[in-house]
């Protein structure tokens, strides 16, 4: 019975030496390291905004090409964290003042995902700190949307260096300008006076560990 005990003993302890070692190997061939993502993006959502009396509030939508670019650090390149930033030139329409114009959008914030490694799925997450969407003058009307914050969140599959794309974002910018008005112009700004826009993106990125 004793010597049963002992080799019980001696299998539990090689077992655990076993996986210990094993997990010391893994720590061992973790590597790190820095990772850049350029994409191409498509935005397709809709807007409302609660202008001020004796404007009504508004609907509309926010749709067009785009450019995007993570950059960040990787862990055996199945766990990221980074920057995640925008830039995009969507075609914005708002129905209480029949606007309808190009604008330029821009938004930034700190991005996590994780990813098979090579080929398989992603998933990641971001939350946005700041940005803002500038439309071209409409008519006699031309306002700027600032402090835009919100989240946004994708899934993707890739191969190799390349990822297709879907992401869901929502965002509220927080202030407005309203930089021409009629005859009237000055810039007026106001805290209470919010775009809201949420969109879905399609996009196509490259992945590149360095």
């Amino acid at each position: 019975m004793k010597l049963k005990n002992i080799n019980l003993l001696n299998l539990a302890l090689s077992f655990f030496i076993g996986i210990g070692g094993l997990s010391l190997a893994k720590a061992e061939e973790a590597t790190a390291g820095l990772f850049v993502e350029p994409a191409i993006t498509y935005e397709l959502g809709d807007g409302s905004v609660n202008y001020p009396s004796p404007l009504s509030n508004s609907s509309g939508t926010v749709k067009g090409f785009g450019l995007g670019a993570r950059l960040g650090f990787h862990l055996n390149e199945a766990f990221f964290v980074g920057l995640d930033a925008r830039y995009a030139m969507p075609y914005f329409k708002d129905s209480s003042v029949n606007y309808s114009a190009n604008s330029v959008a821009t938004n930034w914030g700190p991005v996590i995902g994780m990813q098979m490694p090579n080929i398989g799925m992603r998933l990641w997450a971001s939350y946005i700190l700041g940005g803002e969407m500038n439309p071209e003058k409409s008519g006699s009307f031309d306002v700027k949307f600032l402090n835009a914050t919100g989240y946004r969140i994708g899934a993707g599959f890739r191969i190799a260096s390349l990822s297709l794309n879907i992401e869901y974002q929502q965002l509220k910018y927080g202030t407005s300008r309203l930089e021409q008005i009629g005859p009237f112009t000055g810039g007026t700004q106001f805290d209470n006076v919010n775009l809201n826009n949420n969109a879905w993106l399609a996009s196509v990125s490259f992945p590149l560990a360095l």
